[in-house]
Order: C-alpha cells, then structure tokens, then sequence
C-alpha cells in the first residue's frame, strides 16, 4: 500500500498513526519530494471515484495563488492532472492507495471500510 503524506500536514500525522495503530503496512512517499506524474495521477483517480477536482487541495497557498477555483473550470482533465503533477503542494492528502481504491483525504470511516477493518 503507498500511503502519499506531507510530513508537516496533522491531517497526514493524524492518517499515519491511525494506520500504524491499525497495524496496516504501507509504504510513505514524501508529496512534495516526489510528486505524482499525471499517469499515477490519472490511475489513482480511476480507482477513487471521485471528480478530479476533490484532487486538489483548495485550502492550500499555492491553490489560492494561482486563483484556481476561477480557472479550473476551463481546464480540461489532462490540464489538470498535468497541473497538479508540477506541485505536490497542489494536491490534497493524504492518499493511499491500494488494490483497486484510492483514498483522498483521511476520513477514518471511509479508510477503515476500504481496508476491511
């Protein structure tokens, strides 16, 4: 299972231990050392379900600075993943991923039924 963190974000400190506390094996990717390509991007999106757009972290500086809630909207899917692959700061997080699913954000509830817990 890859599990996508920020260390400095509590959301991801609070999703690791949870994780750890569940005894769930993992392997951590710094998001802003190794951001994701648009194609792990695109696959990770496949398996979650979720629109694009839930893929962005719209709280987050460089979202507001690039004044992305105007322009999202005229952007097509592949501009978007691309945009997304060139900052991981970007990107909302955690996600993990694993056979099949994709979980963006850590909602204990929605973590814990994909991991069958």
């Amino acid at each position: 299972m890859l599990f996508i963190e920020y260390p400095k974000c509590t959301t991801c400190q609070k999703a690791r231990k949870w994780l750890e506390e569940q005894g769930v094996a993992f392997e951590a990717r710094h998001i802003k050392e190794r951001p994701p390509t648009p194609e792990e991007l695109k696959d990770w999106w496949g398996r979650s379900g979720l629109p694009l757009r839930k893929f962005f972290n719209t709280s987050g500086l460089k979202y507001k600075e690039l004044a992305l809630k105007d322009k999202l909207p005229g952007m097509s899917e592949e501009e978007q993943l691309a945009l997304l692959a060139t900052d991981g700061m970007l990107v909302k997080r955690p996600i993990l991923v694993g056979d099949g699913f994709a979980l963006v954000g850590f909602r204990e509830a929605e973590w814990r039924t994909a991991l069958s817990l």
